[in-house]
């Protein structure tokens, strides 16, 4: 005897009016199955239907996006923020966007991502969730924001511009950001020479002893007054190491005892180099 499935419809219907019911726009596996007294077999079954017929969005194992109202035509097309901001919420995770997100928000950098970079203290790897790429980052380094508010009025955090900017030198491996991050630096203190004290203040925050090598060589060969950066310089300490100034390159040039680089590379003015 063949058995039937219920109605796909009438049982999303059920889950929606749940949601809205408790004002819940995140579900979780064993709510639906006390509810519907369905077993949780079912209720697996009908929650992997609705997502699989747009309407609602599985955020991670166990929890679903849901909307509080049937999206019209039975499709839902959340934004990738509202994703974000749920998924961070479900999981109590502190968040920021950062990167290229960043870099093109503020205008360093002309290409429009096609991934969201997020650091965060919870989870880490490229996730596809509601047909949108995240790259998570798990780190301790979580802060220094500005509040962003979204076309679909929502406010996430996204990097400062000087946490960026340290992002960009800080993580050049991962955006390959060296050297066009110096010109990016340069640019914007020619505009803002006070801008510098805030680039310190970030690298005293997080930075590495090769971060705040760099950056306050950067910021010594831009004209920074050296009382800028003085902190910097204590907290590099002494070593018998030597960083090259630009990663990749061969460690050949001269040698700044100052920072304890080779300098094996020079930058220009163009801020997309």
């Amino acid at each position: 005897m063949k058995v039937t499935k219920p109605n796909l419809g009438q049982m999303a219907m059920q889950v929606l009016a749940y949601a809205q019911l408790r004002n819940k726009d995140i579900i979780g596996t064993g709510d639906i199955s006390r509810v519907l007294k369905i077993t949780r077999k079912q209720e697996w079954d009908l929650l992997s239907r609705m997502e699989k017929s747009g309407i609602i969005v599985r955020l991670k194992k166990g929890s679903y996006l849901v909307p509080l109202r049937m999206p019209a035509g039975g499709r839902w097309s959340p934004s990738a923020y509202l994703i974000l901001t749920s998924l961070m919420k479900d999981i109590n995770g502190l968040y920021q966007i950062s990167g290229p997100n960043a870099f093109n928000f503020y205008g360093y950098d002309e290409q429009i991502p096609n991934r969201f970079y997020v650091y965060n203290n919870k989870i880490s790897g490229d996730k596809i969730i509601g047909g949108f790429e995240f790259v998570f980052i798990k780190t301790k380094m979580v802060g220094s924001t500005n509040p962003f508010n979204t076309p679909d009025k929502i406010s996430v955090p996204m990097a400062s511009k000087a946490r960026a900017l340290f992002d960009a030198v800080y993580d050049w491996s991962r955006f390959n950001t060296i050297p066009r991050a110096y010109c990016w630096i340069k640019a914007t203190l020619k505009k803002n020479p006070e801008f510098s004290k805030e680039l310190v203040d970030i690298c005293l925050l997080y930075g590495n002893k090769a971060t705040i090598r760099r950056m306050g060589y950067l910021l010594s060969i831009c004209g920074v007054s050296p009382k800028q950066y003085e902190q910097l310089r204590k907290k590099t300490g002494s070593s018998k190491g030597l960083t090259g100034w630009i990663p990749l390159r061969p460690a050949r040039g001269k040698i700044d005892r100052e920072w304890g680089l080779i300098i094996n590379g020079e930058i220009g003015d163009d801020i997309n180099s």
